[in-house]
């Protein structure tokens, strides 16, 4: 977290980037190979200091060094690397975007694998939750470890919108919620992981504070800082609240697919190895050590892979404008791996050594929903 202390300002952080669409990729690879290192600065509007200069440059060329041997394997890969605004970021710098640190919902006693259930589920072909109005726009968590906040907050906007979306059959408006106020507020007493706020916490501690605190402000009450603060939430109106929170079977396919569809946008958990994700659909091995909290919003297939939709909050310029698309196998298909670390990211002191996580990028193993979503 070397140079991310320039993010720690006294004033606000933009939340919400309203960004156009990006160019197409074929375009844009072949800009990035010969983008130099100054029209890089130029077009994401980089500042830094004489000192760290070298080592963002640094940073950068290995960066764009990777993104050209990985486009342009034989035969090509199901997706591509591309430039964003982090690009220019330290192994250090990554790490501290990684800020899941589940456990409260999680011990050794459902560490084992869970069975795919025998229900009768016929899901649609393909769903994107953004298309219903119930997705907010794409953020920015900035050099913070609040990933999970990001990820509990906007599980908490979708919630709302479902709601709505269910009672009259249009979403309403929904307000921008504030994580800010769970960085500074929801504790973390059992350290699962970390201490909290940017160090890294989990979403059902995030939705077990918004139970017990009346509801989550709004982003506009109470601005994001990209750092660690003073709780001041209780001389504030919360908008929403939620009255309890579902966890998901751990590792469940049918469980997870069902949530999705019947009750909208979940939060979950992964390995972010993708840092240069551009585009496509993402595939990996089964080495996965879950560090990075999401918002799965939908499913599809592209190019004759299946994938699952899931938002990011690194901002728009990562990603497909914010989202990746996780590679997608069905009941009975998705991958497991171990995860051989858990208490460097994943669990609360005393925990298990080795975890089994299933899904691309262990995307399955740990998944939950806020209910009784309303405006207060």
């Amino acid at each position: 977290m070397l140079f991310l202390v320039t993010l720690a300002l006294a004033a606000p952080v933009e939340l919400v980037e309203y960004a156009p669409k990006k160019t197409t990729r074929h375009v844009l690879k072949s800009l990035d190979y010969h983008l130099s290192f100054e029209q890089y600065v130029a077009e994401y509007r980089k500042v830094y200091t004489d000192a760290e200069k070298p080592a963002r440059q640094a940073a950068f060329e290995a960066s764009l060094a990777a993104i050209k041997a990985h486009n342009e394997q034989i035969p090509a890969p199901s997706w591509f690397m591309g430039l964003s605004e982090h690009s220019d970021k330290s192994k250090d710098e990554w790490a501290s975007l990684k800020g899941l640190h589940r456990g409260a919902f999680f011990s050794a006693a459902v560490a084992a694998v869970r069975a795919n259930t025998t229900r009768r589920f016929d899901p649609p072909a393909s769903l994107d939750w953004r298309d219903s109005g119930v997705v907010t726009p794409v953020k920015n968590q900035g050099g913070c470890g609040s990933c999970w906040a990001f990820s509990a907050a906007e599980t908490v906007e979708s919630a709302y919108g479902m709601a709505t979306l269910k009672a009259s059959g249009k979403a309403a408006s929904i307000p921008i919620l504030s994580p800010q106020q769970l960085v500074d507020c929801a504790p973390n007493p059992e350290h699962c992981g970390g201490t909290g706020g940017c160090a890294g916490s989990t979403q059902p501690l995030a939705f077990q504070y918004l139970i017990s605190s009346g509801g989550e402000d709004s982003d506009l009450d109470y601005p994001y800082m990209a750092r660690d603060g003073k709780c001041v939430a209780g001389s504030r109106k919360p908008v929403i609240g939620i009255s309890g929170y579902e966890d998901l079977p751990m590792n469940d396919y049918t469980a997870l697919l069902e949530a999705l569809v019947n009750e909208g946008p979940i939060a979950i958990s992964v390995d972010a190895s993708w840092g240069a994700y551009e585009d496509g659909v993402f595939s990996s091995d089964s080495n996965w050590l879950i560090d990075h909290a999401v918002q799965l919003v939908g499913y599809g297939t592209e190019g004759g892979k299946d994938y699952w939709l899931v938002r990011n909050s690194w901002g728009t310029s990562w990603g497909e404008n914010g989202y990746i698309k996780l590679e997608k196998f069905g009941e009975g298909k998705e991958p497991c791996g171990t995860d051989t670390a858990p208490a460097s990211g994943f669990v609360c002191e005393g925990g298990p050594s080795t975890i089994t996580v299933c899904g691309t990028s262990g995307m399955l193993s740990g998944s939950s929903y806020p209910t009784g979503a309303k405006l207060l």
